[in-house]
């Protein structure tokens, strides 16, 4: 009796056997597979569809790597709205010395952005540090629009709470100069945002108006004339 009651017991257990090996690969196959994070390419020659240059009214070029793994989205709007023209003459209206140097709204005030609707947030494991471009909002985390900084010092409390989108590849000592303040007295400018696949030249500063020393001898010669 308690042979073949162990037999039954067996027989079913080997029944389910295929079907929870079957639930197992179903269960597998509709989990989404895991998120992989590229690693930063400092290569200025490397993929420059996604390459962002600042020409700054320090005279200087910044190279930005933007990281598509890291932030889709958010790499989508940046490049959209530097092909718009859209940063091109905009301040950096809040720059906190041992912190970072936000720039994007075209007000000036940190209260502006671009017509285009707000982000979904795409928070993510990679930290803030130097060099560190990231998506800057309001207090609601999908109100990301436009406006973004540049971290000049590690700061990991803003890790997975401000969407990290990519790094700083060249230029950082012009984003170093950048001129402080909430709003600088004298603040620094964007002259051009562009992507590098597009070929754009640096956009340098004009040339300060030179002014001439008036002489005694100019002013006699002016007279005589």
């Amino acid at each position: 009796m308690i042979t073949r009651l162990f037999a039954g017991v067996l027989a079913a257990c080997l029944m389910l056997v295929p079907a929870i090996a079957a639930a197992q690969e179903a269960e597998a196959e509709a989990a989404p597979a895991p998120r992989v994070y590229q690693p930063i390419n400092y290569d200025p020659s490397a993929d420059p569809e996604n390459i962002l240059y600042l020409d700054l009214s320090n005279g200087g070029r910044v190279a930005i790597r933007l990281m598509q793994s890291w932030a889709p989205s958010h790499i989508e709007r940046i490049k959209t709205l530097a092909r718009q023209g859209f940063y091109n003459g905009v301040i950096f209206h809040r720059v906190l010395d041992e912190f970072m140097a936000q720039t994007g709204d075209p007000t000036g005030t940190g209260q502006g952005g671009s017509e285009l609707p707000d982000l979904e947030p795409e928070f993510n494991p990679m930290p803030h540090i130097r060099g560190t471009v990231s998506m800057a909002r309001a207090q609601a985390e999908n109100s990301a629009n436009s406006q973004f900084f540049i971290v000049f010092y590690p700061r990991f409390s803003l890790d997975r709470r401000y969407t990290n989108f990519g790094r700083v590849i060249s230029g950082m000592e012009y984003v170093d100069t950048i001129e402080r303040g909430e709003p600088p007295e004298n603040p620094t400018r964007v002259l051009q945002a562009s992507i590098a696949a597009d070929g754009l030249p640096q956009k340098l500063p004009e040339p300060e108006p030179v002014e001439q020393e008036i002489t005694l001898d100019m002013l006699n010669n002016a007279g005589s004339e």
